[in-house]
């Protein structure tokens, strides 16, 4: 080699020193961040006992003899008095101060169903947390400890969210208190399955079991969303993580500390989402907006002047990109709070405005009015004479509304439907119906019997607790 090649070749490999030096001051410092962040951020346990109700017990881990597994298989019989037992099971999660004055953001999931609840601050103080109130439609939950000045968290806008920004977790996967993983926003607006009301925050910072509740960091210290779910084949971190929009859990925790429960918007329609096809024949030039395919005539958006075949553009000035957005935006306005929406009829855009309602089951409940709980996932009307004699039928009740993404939606219930039996049990009425639900074991599978287009089927369902 020349000297002059030398030089040359000796000139690149510092450029490329200097570039890579470079890139490497561009990525972010977390260190400010986590000593500010971290004395906000708080681990949480849970316990509850439940019923160890089977007949059969493991051998204690132990190798089972074969004269017993001939009879047996690989449980045994528990001894006389041995059954019923009860045992205590225990969960981790994470969570963050949102108040000075005690009061701590999670996930639902995390507290679901727990007896106890401890939650251990940064100094190592553990204290026991009551439950507030907790929504499970958008996996949010609201602690509160008898404690004063905690250090508190600030709140970003995670409506400024953009694809590509850096984030930061801290949480306590595993147990390990106060591990910090980061990474960048993946997409924004993420639609999941069974959770309609909440778009999502999709990332590639790695969270595992452990991390649900805990806070979701900008580069700014600001908390703009709550860690919720991974998507796994093995269990385990894969790279997609999912976080709740802080703007979307604060305003369900303000309902959560007002009313200890959470109200949403309701409009009374069926929707589908505008294929290009559809698109086409409605005259448009892109697929958007949520298809009106039916309404409840005694909703709001019938009586609000919406029609069948409307197309629902936007809500409020806000666009609704796809069929799953309307939920969102609706559910997102109390009851009684007035929408403008903009809607596409007879290839002509207009614009009408409405009060939205309250979700049937939860107005039907405080009037003391007949419905299916909740746990069913629907809402139902009685049959007249004259429905059941146009029916062909003695005994049923319709399905008004499904929950979307509920355990009646997931048994491909529709509204319209009517139900004839559960349980092989005929239903007479809204009122019997709850009884019968009520009465079944949380987790059970029960068969459901639906008169649908003239015809029978019958449908599994697996309850949920109430």
């Amino acid at each position: 080699m020349t000297p002059r090649s030398l030089s040359l070749w000796m000139l690149l490999v510092l450029a490329l020193f200097a570039t890579q030096a470079a890139q490497a001051r561009e990525l972010p410092d977390f260190t400010e961040l986590v000593e500010e962040a971290a004395p906000g951020v708080v681990n949480i346990s849970t316990s509850r006992m439940v019923e160890r109700d089977s007949p059969f017990h493991d051998f204690g881990g132990q190798e089972i003899p074969e004269i017993f597994r001939h009879f047996f298989g690989d449980r045994l019989p528990m001894p006389p008095g041995g059954g019923g037992q009860r045992e205590e099971r225990q969960s981790l999660g994470s969570g963050f101060i949102i108040d000075e004055d005690g009061y701590i953001m999670t996930n639902a999931h995390v507290v679901d169903g727990a007896d106890q609840i401890l939650v251990r601050l940064n100094d190592r103080r553990e204290l026991e947390a009551e439950l507030v109130g907790a929504d499970e439609k958008t996996d949010v939950a609201v602690l509160k400890v008898e404690a004063d000045n905690l250090p508190t968290l600030a709140l970003g806008d995670s409506d400024e969210l953009q694809v590509g920004e850096w984030v930061a977790a801290i949480g306590s996967p595993f147990g390990f208190d106060h591990s910090v993983t980061a990474g960048i926003v993946s997409a924004i607006n993420r639609t999941l399955p069974r959770d309609v009301y909440v778009p999502f925050i999709q990332t590639d910072v790695a969270i595992n079991p452990g991390n649900s509740g805990g806070p979701l960091f900008n580069l700014d210290g600001e908390v703009v969303g709550i860690n919720s779910q991974i998507f796994t084949r093995s269990g385990g971190f894969m790279g997609l993580s999912f976080a709740i929009p802080i703007n979307v859990a604060m305003d369900v925790a303000d309902q959560l500390r007002a009313n200890g429960s959470v109200a949403r918007g309701w409009l009374g329609v069926m929707i589908q989402p505008v294929s290009r096809e559809l698109a086409e024949s409605f005259g448009m030039d892109n697929p958007e907006g949520a298809l009106i395919a039916d309404l409840d005539p005694e909703g709001p958006a019938a009586e609000g002047g919406l029609q069948a075949g409307d197309i629902i553009l936007e809500v409020n000035g806000k666009e609704v990109e796809r069929s799953s957005t309307l939920p969102r935006l609706i559910g997102r306005v109390p009851p009684g709070g007035e929408v403008a929406l903009e809607v596409l009829r007879d290839g002509a855009s207009r614009t009408i405005t409405l009060d939205v309602g309250a979700w049937p089951d939860a107005a039907l409940a405080a009037e003391g009015g007949d419905t299916a709980p909740a746990r069913l996932g629907v809402v139902v009307q009685a049959l007249d004479e004259g429905d059941r004699r146009k029916l062909g039928l003695d005994h049923g009740v319709r399905v008004a509304e499904v929950e979307p993404g509920g355990i009646a939606a997931q048994a491909g219930i529709r509204p319209g439907d009517v139900l004839v039996s559960i349980g092989q049990q005929a239903v007479e009425s809204p009122s019997q119906l709850a009884e019968l639900v009520a009465g079944f074991p949380e987790g059970s599978v029960v068969p459901v019997r639906l008169y649908r287009e003239g015809r029978s089927y019958f449908v599994a369902l697996r309850l949920a607790a109430d």
